[in-house]
Parts: structure tokens; C-alpha cells; sequence
């Protein structure tokens, strides 16, 4: 087959989707530039024209995917609230929806145990929580808190969440199974806001 007819085939997208699943279902160090192309069913080569090395495949994930959950995020804050949810009950419930929604990426995000890995996503993982500290800062800028607590409740809370999908993601339960219990929850912890 010819380069430009491989190269059209086969899309980025279709490699960064292939590769989360295998990344997470097998784990990233026995998976290969090799096995993501046979899985495809394309010679590991044609991966290359896309992404020089897997590390650079994974990086390209991890940041596709924080971006995709900070523009949820910043959506929901725009939006008007439904449901009777003040807007930082509503960016919660959207970051659960999301975590529930995308079990591997959530995983690929937040829950990679491999420290090579981790360097990835440290930084973007310190984005998504500065994204979502600062939501939750700026609903607390109309009432009396300390400096302590502007700091501590918004961390308090991202941790919370954090919990919450964890603990759900492994039955891999839908968003909708869980949608009371997680409301619930998040009017809970948001009563101290």
C-alpha cells in the first residue's frame, strides 16, 4: 500500500484510541509501537509518521484528553444551572460524568501507578486541578473564607470527586446508574460552600 493511502486511512485519531485502550488494558510497557499497528492491522511504520515514539503517543493522549475534561469543566461553568445544582455542584457532576463516561481515559489521567508514566502527567493533572480550583474560588469569592480555606476546600473537594469516580469506575457502572447517588454526594460536599 502505498504511504499516502496508509497515511490517509490511517488517522491520528484512530491510532490515540487504539493506543488508550491498549495502553490500559495491557498496560503501557508491554505494549509496543508494533502491537498498537498490529492491532490496527498496519505495519508499526506507518504509526511513525504520526508520532515519533510511543512515549510521545501516551503524551499525546494524556494531553487530549485533560483538554477535553478543562473544556467541559469551563462549559459547565458557563452554563446555566439545571437541576436546582449551584455552578460548582454542576462542574462537579460534569467532572463525574466525565470520569464515569471515560473510565480509560479517566485512568490514563488519574490513576497510572507507572512512574516513567506519572511524569506525564503530573503537570497535566496540576492543570486540571488549577482549572478546577480556581471554578470552585471563584463561587467562594462572594462569601467570608480564610486564606486556609480557600485553599484546603478546593482541594478538598477535587479529592473527593477523585473518590467518588474511583470507586465506581472499577464496575465500570454508567453515568446514569449513578447519577442520584452522585448528585448526592456532590450536594454534600458542597454544603460548606
Amino acid at each position: 500500500m502505498a504511504r499516502r493511502a496508509v497515511e490517509q486511512e490511517l488517522s491520528r485519531e484512530r491510532i490515540l484510541e487504539a493506543a488508550r485502550h491498549l495502553f490500559v488494558t495491557k498496560g503501557y510497557r508491554s505494549i509496543s509501537m508494533r502491537s498498537i499497528g498490529q492491532h490496527l492491522g498496519y505495519s508499526h511504520g506507518s504509526l511513525y509518521y504520526h508520532f515519533k515514539e510511543k512515549a510521545e503517543l501516551f503524551y499525546a493522549i494524556v494531553v487530549e484528553d485533560f483538554n477535553h475534561l478543562g473544556q467541559l469543566l469551563l462549559q459547565a461553568m458557563a452554563r446555566s444551572s439545571k437541576d436546582g445544582l449551584t455552578k460548582p455542584e454542576h462542574v462537579m457532576m460534569e467532572f463525574i460524568r466525565f470520569g464515569l463516561q471515560n473510565p480509560y481515559q479517566y485512568e490514563i489521567m488519574f490513576m497510572i501507578r507507572d512512574e516513567e508514566l506519572l511524569a506525564y502527567c503530573r503537570a497535566e493533572q496540576n492543570r486540571c486541578y488549577e482549572l478546577f480550583a480556581a471554578i470552585i474560588r471563584h463561587h467562594m469569592n462572594h462569601k467570608n473564607y480564610t486564606n486556609e480555606e480557600r485553599i484546603q476546600l478546593p482541594h478538598s473537594l477535587f479529592l473527593s470527586i477523585h473518590g467518588f469516580i474511583s470507586y465506581y469506575i472499577q464496575d465500570r457502572l454508567p453515568f446514569e446508574e449513578v447519577r442520584a447517588e452522585a448528585a448526592s454526594h456532590v450536594n454534600i460536599m458542597c454544603s460548606r460552600l
